[in-house]
């Protein structure tokens, strides 16, 4: 039940498009996994110059490869290492204009010259990220941040 909704080429209208999409595929009784599919479906097809969406998922303090869109990737990140696990260790959203300038990136595909991580935090718990990576640099800004923060806040209150 795919709602065909028109991408933009403005950045602030397709976020708009992806928020008011979303709720039509995710819901609080299905399992997380079925929440984080989707949605990364959904980010990757609305936002522009990225090539990978995905989702780690928290056991102890590892992040585990969870449901994403793109190549292959690393299937576990420790608490405090690269991109992710910095966001997950400082629970806050990291946005990286030049990856090969953050100490300790982990590559997982050499295409990808920026990143932004986004934390989700459910009861003061770390559930995992929401990670996007994109072949330009400086893809990412403040705009960004503050819609892919309300995305997650909005996942986060339908996972189960």
């Amino acid at each position: 039940m795919f709602i065909p909704v028109e991408k933009s080429r403005d950045k602030t209208k397709n976020y708009e498009k992806l928020l008011d999409t979303i709720p039509y595929y995710i819901d609080k009784s299905d399992p997380w996994f079925t929440t984080l599919s989707n949605a990364a479906a959904l980010i990757d097809y609305f936002l522009a110059d990225v090539n990978w969406v995905g989702f780690y998922i928290t056991k102890e303090d590892t992040l585990f490869l969870g449901p994403f869109q793109g190549r292959p990737a690393c299937t576990r990140i420790r608490f405090g290492q690269g991109v992710c696990g910095t966001a997950a260790a400082e629970k806050k959203t990291l946005s990286v204009d030049d990856v090969d300038a953050f100490p300790g990136h982990i590559a997982c595909d050499s295409d990808s010259k920026s990143e932004i991580v986004v934390p989700i935090v459910k009861g003061g718990t770390v559930f995992g990220v929401l990670d996007i990576d994109s072949p330009l640099e400086g893809r990412f800004d403040e705009t960004d941040q503050a819609w892919l923060e309300k995305l997650v806040g909005l996942i986060v209150d339908n996972l189960s």
